[in-house]
C-alpha cells in the first residue's frame, strides 16, 4: 500500500523516544495517519507543527496497518502560531476533522475549505465569517447540511427567520405562526431576518453539530476546541443589536 501527495498537519503525538504519529488531510486521500521516525526531533519539530502542509509518502505492507511516512517541506503557515485567534481556530478546525471524519474517506472540497481558511487565518485575515461557513461545509459533507434557501412550508424564498432545530430547514415569519417560540433564529448573516452576527450564526451550526454530528452520528461530545474559539470569536466582536 502507498500514497503520495501534499496535505496539511492535523495533529501528531509523540511515539517512543524518536518517532511521532502524524494525522494528515489530504485531498485525494482524506485523514491519513502514519508513523514518522525521527518525527520527534527538533530539527523536525517546526515542520510538523498542524496547519503547515507536507510533501508525504505513505506506504505499509497491509492496508489496516499504520504505516510510515516520509516527510518533506511544502508550505508553512507560521501566522497559526503567530497570534491567540489563529492558534484557537487551527486548533478547532483540526479537532473537529480528527472528531468528524473516519480515516481514509476523501472529501475534496471540504479538503479545499480547510485548505482556503488556513490561509485567512495564517494571513491574519478577518476569517471569522469563513469559519462559519467552513462549519456550514462540514455539516454538508457528512451529509446533515442545512437548507436555508427557501421556506420548508410555502417553499418561498423571502422572509425567511427561522431553522427548524430537527430538520435544519428554514421558515419564513409568516410560516412559522405559533411555532416560532420552538425554532432557532436564522441570522442575517446567514440569509434571515432575525437580528444576530456572528454569535448567533455560530449558536446554530453548533446545535447541529452537537444534535446530529456529536449525539447522532459519533456519539459524543464536541471536541471543546470548538467551545474555546467560538468564546474568543464572540468576546472580540460588539454585540449584535
Amino acid at each position: 500500500m502507498e500514497w503520495s501527495g501534499e496535505a496539511s498537519v492535523m495533529t501528531l503525538h509523540r511515539h517512543g523516544e524518536n518517532a511521532v504519529i502524524l494525522s494528515v488531510l489530504s485531498r485525494e486521500a482524506g485523514l491519513i495517519r502514519g508513523l514518522v521516525p525521527g518525527g520527534a526531533s527538533a530539527r523536525r519539530a517546526a515542520m510538523l507543527q498542524p496547519g503547515n502542509r507536507l510533501s508525504l509518502r505513505w506506504r505499509a505492507r497491509l492496508e489496516d496497518q499504520l504505516g510510515t511516512f516520509a516527510v518533506e517541506p511544502a508550505r508553512a503557515r507560521p501566522g497559526l502560531i503567530a497570534g491567540a485567534d489563529a492558534l484557537a481556530g487551527v486548533n478547532a478546525v483540526t479537532s473537529l476533522l480528527l472528531f468528524a471524519l473516519p480515516e481514509r474517506d476523501p472529501h475534496p472540497r471540504l479538503a479545499d475549505a480547510t485548505e482556503i481558511l488556513l490561509d485567512l487565518m495564517d494571513a491574519g485575515a478577518d476569517w471569522a465569517e469563513a469559519y462559519l461557513h467552513w462549519e456550514m461545509r462540514l455539516l454538508d459533507e457528512l451529509g446533515f447540511g442545512l437548507d436555508l434557501e427557501s421556506c420548508a412550508v410555502t417553499g418561498m424564498r423571502e422572509g425567511l427567520a427561522y431553522v427548524s432545530p430537527r430538520t435544519g430547514r428554514a421558515v419564513s415569519a409568516q410560516a412559522a405562526g405559533d411555532w416560532a417560540p420552538r425554532l432557532l433564529p436564522l441570522p442575517a448573516m446567514l440569509g434571515g431576518r432575525s437580528n444576530g452576527g456572528i454569535e448567533e450564526a455560530l449558536a446554530l451550526t453548533g446545535h447541529f453539530l452537537q444534535s446530529r454530528l456529536a449525539e447522532t452520528h459519533v456519539g459524543k461530545p464536541l471536541p471543546p476546541a470548538r467551545a474555546r474559539l467560538v468564546a474568543r470569536l464572540t468576546a472580540s466582536r460588539p454585540a449584535s443589536g
